[in-house]
């Protein structure tokens, strides 16, 4: 572990505000000197405070042969995140935001200060295995023209998660909403949004590198902006990654690193998730207006309407005769979703 080196730094709360700036895709990294450290681990929490302890935990015991620091930033959690950080991993930055700025905005606080080679957004509800940081980093190091690198995820010890998917596209909401995909897995046309034909035991360039783990090249960063923070949550992966496609950077999985998703992953957004449900298709939106144009706009807010529509009517109905109000909360989220498309009005 003698290799490993950490910077130390007090909670940088009070100096935030002026890190931050809504106009994120104009901003450029400082440009890397060469003593710098490998990778700079940028992690937003909100109201996670076990999990991430666990997550931080296995990034400094199962990190070898690499320098790194890490950096958490919080979004005005309340379950005591950011004051389990500064006591137990004094050697962390924190960034304790007085609100909850979104990942995309938390995600560019944390890459403002990074002064690494690479940056790593990693969830908080993630352990690494088997040194995975330093193996994606040594790929990286030995494949120039990828701007972003995705690692195998892990739902159980048995399970591997299907991460890395198709760019988000009208048909490929329709193929998922209607049920398509899951119908015909092996599809090459149905099961285009999450590429469900693929094992991901085999390294693939993909559209989309799923943003629980993403690790970035800081001259990609440097060429095409960071995060767009139009973007609260979902989608900015999406959209980030479109971007370095435009400019020219392959985004690869590659299966020779792994980390495990604790539970399936959603652990911040499960807790509100009717305003997930809302803010899913608010992010979608918002990709499609910006990258694909109103003609494609358009026709995915059709598509939300017909599929919100459905979902409202029919799990209430099923809510009704089974007697399970988890249906209903299904049913109300349709229903939020459908106030939000018709009148722009989001759920409290």
């Amino acid at each position: 572990m003698e290799s490993l080196k950490y910077r130390w730094s007090a909670p940088l709360a009070e100096n935030d505000d002026k890190m931050h700036d809504t106009s994120s895709q104009e901003q450029v990294l400082p440009t890397a000197r060469s003593n710098e450290m490998d990778v700079s681990v940028v992690i937003v929490s909100w109201n996670t405070r076990d999990i991430l302890r666990g997550c931080l935990r296995s990034v400094f015991e199962q990190t070898r042969e690499i320098s790194f620091d890490v950096c958490v930033v919080d979004n005005n959690s309340h379950d005591g995140s950011a004051e389990m950080v500064r006591a137990e991993f004094p050697e962390v930055k924190l960034i304790a935001n007085p609100e909850n700025r979104g990942f995309a905005a938390a995600c560019n606080q944390g890459m403002r200060i990074a002064r690494a080679r690479y940056v790593l957004l990693l969830n908080p509800d993630t352990l690494i295995l088997d040194d995975a940081i330093s193996r994606c980093l040594r790929y990286a190091d030995h494949h120039a023209d990828v701007g972003v690198v995705g690692c195998q995820v892990l739902d159980d010890i048995d399970r591997v998660s299907p991460t890395g998917f198709s760019f988000p596209s009208p048909w490929n909401v329709f193929l998922a909403l209607s049920g398509l995909s899951r119908a015909f897995p092996r599809s090459r046309l149905f099961g285009r949004p999450e590429l469900s034909w693929w094992e991901r035991d085999s390294e693939q360039d993909v559209d989309v590198v799923t943003g629980m783990f993403m690790l970035v090249r800081r001259e990609a960063i440097a060429q095409v902006g960071m995060m767009d923070e139009s973007y609260f949550v979902y989608s900015e992966e999406a959209d980030w990654c479109y971007r370095f496609a435009q400019a020219g950077w392959r985004r690869v999985f590659t299966p020779c690193a792994r980390i495990m998703h604790l539970d399936g992953g959603a652990k911040s957004t499960s807790q509100v998730s009717t305003k997930m449900f809302v803010q899913m298709q608010k992010s979608a939106m918002i990709y499609h207006r910006k990258n694909l144009g109103l003609v494609a706009w358009s026709l995915l807010k059709a598509i939300y309407i017909v599929s919100n529509c459905v979902r409202m009517v029919a799990w209430f109905i099923l809510s009704i005769v089974n007697r399970d109000m988890r249906m209903r909360r299904k049913s109300a989220a349709a229903k939020a979703a459908l106030v939000y498309q018709f009148l722009g009005v989001e759920p409290e």
